[in-house]
């Protein structure tokens, strides 16, 4: 707010001066306490009294209450804003220069505090802040004061316009009541903005007070992936100790089996070598005699093949690094620090098995329970009260009736296919038993480039395309809650039902046109 603005706000209505001794209504208006106390005088004779500004009455004579704090503000502004600097127009009557507080609109001349004084007593002309310009307050055609407004043509006029302008005629209303009415109609359109005002602050509110717990949800959540991470940190060091000393016992014994062996044969090397020598003395023997009368002569082959214990100084295989225990001491670790991640995360990866007594007669099943093709061969089973009959579905062997859950399932992008989750007492025959197309089953529908979320036969298209071929779904079964994820880095979320569910709830596969579903549990 500039210095001129300031000014204007610290003006009494009445007397169009700095506030003196200010004092202030019950209605909220200040006033010099001299001014107010003669309208007040001169209201006393009607016996009805009233605020000069907003017209608020008042049954007896309203108490004055001092306004202390707007008495400093306009003392210190007083001292801090020389008024000659402020507008820079001085009084028309003073010999030297004195800046002006007031602008008399008739007289077309602007004068000091000791100036106004006199004039006010003497005239009641319209005074307005300081200013060099009278032309913006009287009329361009006949230079006179706009003293009336015409609400046919929207425009100020001034006397001669309404008695032989332009505007004869007119129905015209004095400026102050005009301001008034105007003042009236703003007041009365600010009653009805302010609900609107504090409605869009209330939810401006709510957004900050959600964006606060967001912020903090994500802090704690940082915190939370931050401990597993070092968790994880530690159990990987202890891991890879654990398989480190796993190596390090395999290649301590197997060494010191090698190591016997190697003194052993080392041993036997020693013997060989003394009898090869001794043989060798043998055949520089000149003399038969000697030669013949020497008896171990015939045992050496003999002797040194027992000796050797007939192993030839092989290593046996058993004394080799035994890697699949090795890789399966690493695959239990690994093992051990997922399912501490996920419990840690409160998620359960289920052990996800097809039900052949469910599957369609054109629906196929691996060995391993684990994948749903739609086969061009009629697969020939069994009659089942729980098989489906219409469509090539096939539930789950075991259903999730609590706790929260998260398991993987890739498509083989051929053809279509849904996959979700439905209650066991879904039809097996009939329209009905389209899962999506009943209460009782949630899903999601692929097809080339199409996701789709079916719940009792409404369907809606998702904005995404398919890009990769796994997904990810999750299930809080308490909190009501099935959400589908296309598992692409980054991970994409597809699409989330809600839902009170009230039975155990089956994974089930809808196939056709050659597509085929695998579990990733």
């Amino acid at each position: 707010m500039s210095s001129a603005e300031l000014r204007d706000e610290l003006d009494c209505s009445i007397c169009l001066s700095l506030y003196t001794d200010p004092v202030f209504l019950r209605c909220g208006h200040n006033f010099c306490r001299s001014c107010i106390v003669s309208v007040l005088d001169a209201q006393k004779a009607a016996g009805v009294y009233s605020c000069p500004d907003c017209r608020v009455q008042y049954l007896q004579r309203p108490t004055l209450e001092k306004n202390r704090k707007l008495r400093n503000i306009v003392e210190r502004f007083s001292s801090t804003q020389p008024e000659m600097e402020e507008t820079g127009i001085f009084c028309t009557y003073c010999d030297s220069p004195a800046p002006a507080v007031r602008t008399c609109l008739q007289c077309e001349t602007s004068m000091c505090h000791k100036h106004l004084a006199a004039h006010n007593k003497s005239v009641n002309h319209n005074l307005i802040v300081p200013t060099l310009t009278f032309m913006d307050q009287k009329c361009s055609t006949h230079k006179e004061l706009l003293k009336y407004y015409c609400p046919i043509d929207d425009e100020y006029v001034c006397m001669s316009c309404w008695v032989a302008g332009d505007h004869k005629g007119h129905e015209v209303e004095p400026v102050d009541v005009a301001f008034e009415k105007k003042k009236e109609k703003l007041m009365k359109k600010m009653d009805e903005l302010n609900p609107q005002k504090a409605k869009i602050q209330k939810r401006v509110q709510n957004l900050q007070d959600r964006k606060r717990n967001v912020q903090e949800k994500a802090s704690d959540k940082r915190k939370n992936i931050s401990k597993i991470f070092m968790d994880i940190s530690k159990e990987l060091k202890m891991a890879e100790k654990k398989a480190l000393n796993e190596v390090s016992r395999q290649e301590e014994k197997n060494v010191s089996q090698i190591s016997h062996l190697i003194k052993k044969l080392e041993k036997q090397e020693e013997q060989l070598s003394r009898k090869v020598r001794h043989l060798e003395e043998m055949c520089r023997v000149t003399n038969p005699i000697r030669l013949l009368q020497e008896r171990d002569i015939t045992d050496c082959n003999h002797g040194g093949e027992e000796d050797s214990g007939g192993d030839g100084g092989e290593v046996s295989s058993e004394e080799d690094l035994d890697e699949v225990l090795i890789s399966l001491t690493l695959h239990q670790s690994m093992r051990d620090i997922v399912t501490n991640v996920t419990s840690e995360l409160g998620v359960h990866v289920p052990d996800i098995l097809l039900d052949v007594d469910t599957a369609h007669k054109w629906v196929k099943l691996s060995e391993d329970l684990k994948t749903a093709t739609r086969s061009e061969e009629k697969q020939e089973r069994p009659k089942s009260s729980g098989r489906f009959l219409t469509y090539a579905q096939v539930l789950s062997r075991c259903g999730l009736s609590s706790g929260r859950h998260y398991w993987e399932v890739e498509w083989n992008q051929i053809g279509g296919c849904c996959i979700g989750l439905s209650y066991p007492s879904m039809e097996k025959k009939g329209e009905q038993s389209c899962i999506g197309y009943n209460d009782k089953s949630w899903c999601l529908y692929m097809y080339g480039a199409v996701y789709e979320a079916c719940h009792n036969s409404y369907r809606i298209i998702l904005k995404v395309k398919p890009k990769y071929p796994t997904l990810g779904v999750f299930l809080d079964y308490e909190a009501g809650c099935l959400s589908f994820y296309e598992l692409c880095d980054p991970i994409r979320h597809l699409h989330t039902f809600t839902a009170s569910f009230t039975e155990p709830l089956h994974v089930v596969f809808h196939v056709y046109d050659g597509a085929a579903v695998t579990i990733r549990s």
